[in-house]
């Protein structure tokens, strides 16, 4: 099976990924926010995901808020040997639905265990802690929170952790204060301005999770995507997903979806081969 999920990435002894992994993100409502049209839909995919072999689901407690942890849990707890729940802290939403930034030190350790308790384990896989804006690294210390985490795994609460939306300097700074096994930041054809992070990773055996994979293209990439994609007879997604995939070994993705069909076109671009002049194709794409 691990053949077809494009097989794995070990960033850390006791963790091994599926380079194909499950985004949970949007088995909430709308903007992900509240419950989801159909419950058991969603509780439907998460148990396709297991059944496919992929062996993380990224997740976060500020994600409907609540409802998508609850969902996971309902789906496929006890949870089954070797699968990792990775997710995230350092935001919380409003009333209405808007993003709040939350991080300082106690805000995150209110988060991990309100992430415990609510994927009822008693230690979580990976915590990322969630930096900058979306989508945008800043240039912050990280210390503090870094540190405040890095407290809650010598404690037995987590057994790794990594950064989202990171600069190299943050990741330098995360280092000196405990391992880091992942990095989850935008990355796709078209936004390449972690190309040297995403090279430097890969030196330090640390896993790259790009989000967003066909986030921020304009009309004319699009184009050209669809174009390439027409010639192999894929769609526009699953190349854009195989191209990550054949960029960078570390690279590991988390696509996301409530729907069986749609998750089972995501593990077939695993297996779809991308000639040489595909990929030089796709590699002009962001110019």
């Amino acid at each position: 099976m691990t053949a077809q999920l494009g097989g794995t990435v070990t960033p850390a002894t006791g963790l091994t990924l599926t380079r194909v992994g499950y985004g949970a993100m949007q088995l909430a409502g709308p903007r992900v926010f509240g419950p989801p049209r159909d419950r058991d839909a969603a509780v439907a995919v998460l148990r396709a995901v297991v059944e496919a072999g992929i062996t993380h689901i990224d997740t976060a407690d500020f994600y409907g808020p609540v409802v998508v942890n609850e969902i996971i849990k309902e789906a496929l707890h006890p949870y089954p040997d070797g699968l990792r729940l990775i997710t995230k802290v350092g935001a919380r939403r409003g009333a209405d639905g808007s993003w709040i930034v939350s991080r300082h030190p106690v805000d995150l350790r209110a988060q991990v265990h309100d992430n415990l308790r609510n994927l009822g384990v008693d230690t979580l896989d990976v915590v990322n802690l969630r930096l900058g804006d979306m989508d945008t690294p800043n240039e912050d210390s990280v210390a503090d929170q870094f540190g405040a985490l890095a407290e809650l795994r010598e404690q037995g609460l987590i057994r790794h952790l990594g950064l989202s939306t990171a600069s190299a300097a943050q990741l330098d700074e995360a280092l000196g204060i405990a391992p880091v096994v992942t990095v989850q930041n935008l990355y796709n054809l078209a936004n390449r301005r972690d190309d040297a992070l995403l090279a430097r990773t890969a030196a330090e055996n640390i896993a790259f999770v790009p989000y967003f994979p066909l986030g921020g293209f304009t009309p004319l990439q699009s184009g050209a995507l669809a174009k390439t994609a027409a010639r192999l007879a894929a769609s526009p997604q699953q190349v854009a997903l195989a191209w990550l995939l054949r960029r960078s070994p570390n690279i590991v993705l988390i696509p996301g979806t409530s729907s069986p069909a749609h998750l089972r076109e995501n593990i077939a671009a695993a297996s779809l081969e991308l000639p040489d002049d595909a990929m030089a194709e796709l590699d002009g794409v962001a110019g």
